[in-house]
């Protein structure tokens, strides 16, 4: 169990980070969001309240990712309190389900510092600093060499890790390949989990959704249509394919051909088609 202190109010860290941090300026929430280090992890798609820098630690070594959030829209704060049943702040819906996915046995980011500032009922601001992921990869970045070495126990696996991933009954709604690191020894972590819930009702069109976006990022040049068949026996447990299981393909591909539209839009090759 991490052990984590408050270091000033609503500011809680990792013990064994604390002198690191403390180092670097972090010392109240305010710190945090003045920080102006590290690199600005920013995208076109990211949402305004958003922010991600990364940058070194060297109490321990290691590189850290910081993600701030302010100014967030009150039809997000209550939109994520009705999917989480209950009030919640941007930085823990990303921490909450990591810390109880890796209670289940479910390899997630190690958080080493996080706060919440609430004023009213509504959200002012929030953080969370997690650890990089140490000697790995993820899977859209460079799929392991045990890929190419023994395909069927990689896709086993990985369907494995998967299928362990849904039993929890969690669905994650951002599940593409970058989400998904691997390391050396073959072991799985899923990051990224701010928008990661357990849905009351329509359970089955967010897990193919969640299958849909594994199809989707999965590049066509590397993975086989024989491989995709293969992750989809492994994930359900069966050695063949039922008529219910290709209603369900049929759901997957085409969802996967509507995220597709986006980037023919923008004379993109889907990587699944790649």
């Amino acid at each position: 169990m991490d052990k984590f202190m408050e270091i000033a109010p609503d500011f809680y860290i990792r013990s064994d980070f604390a002198e690191g941090l403390k180092k670097l300026g972090f010392k109240t929430i305010d710190d945090v969001f003045a920080f102006a280090g590290g690199k600005n992890l920013a995208k076109k798609n990211l949402a305004a309240f958003r922010q991600r820098i990364s940058f070194e630690t060297d109490n321990p070594e290691t590189t850290l990712f910081l993600k701030r959030y302010q100014n967030i829209p009150v039809s997000k704060q209550i939109k994520n309190w009705f999917s989480r049943r209950g009030r919640i702040s941007m930085a823990d819906c990303d921490r909450a389900p990591a810390e109880t996915l890796k209670n289940l046995g479910i390899n997630t980011p190690r958080t080493v510092a996080f706060g919440t500032q609430w004023q009213g009922i509504f959200e002012k601001r929030s953080f969370i600093i997690t650890e990089k992921i140490p000697a790995s990869h993820s899977l859209e970045e460079k799929l392991p060499d045990s890929f190419y070495n023994d395909r069927k126990n990689f896709i086993e696996q990985f369907a494995a890790f998967i299928r362990k991933f849904h039993n929890t009954g969690f669905c994650h709604r951002d599940l593409y390949l970058c989400h998904i690191f691997c390391n050396t020894g073959g072991n799985f972590t899923i990051i990224d989990l701010s928008r990661v819930f357990k849905p009351l009702v329509f359970s089955k069109r967010f897990l193919v959704k969640d299958l849909a976006q594994l199809y989707y990022s999965s590049p066509g040049s590397i993975v086989t249509k024989a491989d995709r068949l293969r992750f989809y026996l492994f994930y359900m447990y069966k050695d063949r394919i039922s008529l219910r299981d290709k209603i369900i393909i049929k759901k997957i591909k085409s969802k996967a051909q509507q995220m597709a539209k986006h980037d023919r839009k923008h004379n993109r090759i889907p990587p699944f088609e790649n």
